[in-house]
């Protein structure tokens, strides 16, 4: 009956009664895969074991009494007996070693970043760059490897990763080049991604004939496979068990059960040396291939090796656990997926049709940056509109949700530009370096992050790409510089938080022809914010309009001898002249506070707190 069974059928017991066999210290994985008889691979299925160590029956019947485990010869599954089958091998994760640091292609500096190049946290040796991924919901691009590269037992999330890997160039500082962004260690696998932010990264993998991954499938026993290397380069396999869990001590955090498949080499395309798992080679995409060619379908994510004599085989995640648990793609999400996820600002947040602004003159219309026939860019919790010349947001729209604010901490090294949007529509970080200059927020930070603990962490990230940042002094923008900007977004949020308001926030810098000019770029001397929220008691729209300036700090970017800041209650009809947008929707529906025409300077916060 056994010539009727499938991987398949044996797959649930192997995933569940069979692993209970780990607990015995000498057995180290368990698979599906053909019995193999006086070293020759069978056509017969079996539930097959890996050990340390082989006993024989008399000494197995001793090391019982100690904890060990009998294995039987065979199994009753589904009505089948199947054959069960023991091989003496070991796996490690295989650390890299300094003798196998000489310098080639793969161990150097590179930009773009390929896949299959060295790769790592600053506190791990080295491992490999495994292919270009996607975040599933925002279209986020990753750098996919294993937890034990990118992160291991000294890392944690929002860590720097280093390209190439600490062991292949030291200077750990100088080879920055993204942020780790999720990880995980356990039966779904040994995986994380990271964001590369200060460099390229390139979806072709090295020598793999200029494919890039763009299809997941699982693998099945005998298939053949290639992978790309930071130690051992192009090497060929074929799946030699599947439905495999192995035990692996990964040192602080102890024994981990893995899941995942066993390959061994290709006779047909041997490797060198005959080796194809060697330290660093973790984290390497594992790719079906086809009369020795690779194809564009990722089966897995390389993690282990055999250790000591055992002939070769190596181990790798499924892809499919690895891209479900990470949330990640192998092919860019549509922009209809995108936008469902960032749906933006919210014109009803507050019950009532507040919509953005809207241009006043085609003048101000003809300056908005087109973005394939439209001009709005959408965002968890926020939505803002470019100009083009400027390369800053005419505008950001957001919603602030007080009951529901979550706490995620800040972290500058997510600041990046909008793949979405030209790069030279965008400014970056050549504005804001060695100066007084900070990125600031327009839709702040804090005030972006509410709803569930996910929605909260997108909403904090899509907060710093460079569409929403906008050249602002340090002493303009921190509160805790007395920045009049940074008191005032203060009082916005700590009023949301404590009544638990609902608050519709729009912001933006203001545009003049005269604006100074610093590293040719010109620097907008002031900015506005609209706030509006329904009043509690009469449930009427309430909205306030402010102009805040940073002129005396500009002008004397370079001395930094600095006047006081202004800010200043305006009426909405001021906002409109000095920006060109419109606010109709406030002006026919709302109540304004502090109206009238003429611009009445602020004292002190308390007349903002004594209002809202």
């Amino acid at each position: 009956m056994t010539k009727n069974l499938t991987p398949e059928t044996l797959k649930s017991f192997v995933r569940g009664k069979a692993v209970s066999f780990l607990t015995d210290n000498n057995i180290t994985s368990v698979g599906v895969g053909y019995k193999i008889t006086k070293g020759k691979q069978t056509k017969t299925l079996s539930v097959q074991f890996t050990v340390g160590q082989k006993h024989q029956l008399e000494e197995l019947v001793k090391l019982e009494t100690l904890g060990a485990k009998l294995i039987p010869k065979s199994f009753d599954i589904d009505g089948f007996s199947v054959p069960t089958d023991v091989i003496a091998r070991s796996y490690d994760t295989n650390p890299l070693k300094i003798s196998d640091l000489e310098k080639i292609n793969r161990k150097k500096k590179m930009n773009p970043i390929l896949p299959g190049a060295s790769v790592g946290h600053p506190s791990i040796s080295a491992g490999t760059a495994g292919c270009l991924v996607y975040d599933a919901d925002n279209g986020d691009e990753y750098l996919l490897s294993n937890w034990h590269v990118l992160q291991g037992n000294q890392g944690k999330i929002g860590d720097w990763i280093v390209q190439p890997g600490r062991h292949d160039d030291s200077k750990v500082n100088q080879n920055r080049v993204g942020i780790l962004v999720n990880s995980h260690l356990g039966l779904a696998g040994d995986c994380a991604i990271a964001r590369i932010n200060s460099r390229k990264f390139s979806p072709q993998i090295m020598e793999l004939g200029n494919i890039k991954v763009e299809d997941i499938a699982d693998p099945e026993l005998g298939d053949t496979v290639m992978k790309s290397g930071r130690t051992t380069g192009v090497t060929h396999g074929v799946v030699s068990r599947v439905y495999v869990t192995v035990s692996l001590n990964y040192g602080a955090v102890g024994v981990k059960r893995i899941g995942g498949f066993e390959y061994v080499p290709n006779p047909k395309y041997p490797a060198r040396n005959g080796e194809i798992s060697m330290g660093g080679d973790s984290g390497s995409a594992v790719v079906y291939s086809k009369n020795g060619k690779a194809t564009n379908t990722i089966l897995g994510v390389h993690f282990a090796g055999e250790t000591g004599d055992a002939p070769e085989h190596a181990l790798a995640c499924y892809a499919s656990s690895v891209f479900k648990k990470m949330n990640i793609l192998p092919y860019r999400p549509s922009d209809e997926k995108i936008e469902s996820v960032r749906p933006g600002f919210d014109s009803f947040f507050l019950g009532r049709n507040v919509r953005p602004p809207y241009p006043a003159t085609d003048f101000v219309y003809n300056s908005l940056l087109d973005i394939k026939g439209k001009h709005m860019i959408h965002y968890t919790h926020f939505s803002l509109v470019m100009n083009r010349e400027r390369k800053l947001a005419a505008w950001s729209a957001w919603n602030i949700d007080g009951e529901r604010i979550v706490r995620v901490k800040s972290n500058s090294k997510f600041f990046k530009r909008d793949s979405r949007l030209p790069k030279d529509a965008q400014l970056g970080n050549e504005l804001y370096r060695n100066n007084p200059l900070d990125r600031g927020h327009i839709a702040r930070r804090a005030e972006l992050c509410w709803g569930t603990r996910e929605e909260a962490e997108r909403a904090n990230r899509e907060s710093y790409y460079y569409t929403n940042i906008a050249p602002q002094h340090e002493r303009f923008n921190q509160s805790k510089q007395a920045g009049i900007w940074g008191k005032l977004e203060n009082a916005v949020f700590d009023q949301a938080k404590i009544k638990n308001l609902r608050v519709n926030v729009m912001a933006g810098p203001i545009f003049k022809s005269n604006d100074p000019k610093y590293r040719s770029i010109q620097i907008p001397r002031d900015f506005w914010k609209v706030i509006s929220y329904i009043d509690e008691e009469t449930n009427e729209l309430i909205y306030h309009a402010f102009i805040l300036s940073q002129t005396d700090l500009i002008s004397g970017l370079e001395s930094l001898d600095f006047d006081d800041f202004n800010i200043y209650k305006v009426s909405i009809d001021k906002v409109t002249e000095e920006t060109g947008f419109r606010f109709d929707d406030l002006v026919t529906s709302g109540i304004e506070v502090v109206g009238e025409e003429s611009i009445k300077k602020i004292t002190s916060l308390n007349q903002v707190l004594a209002v809202m």
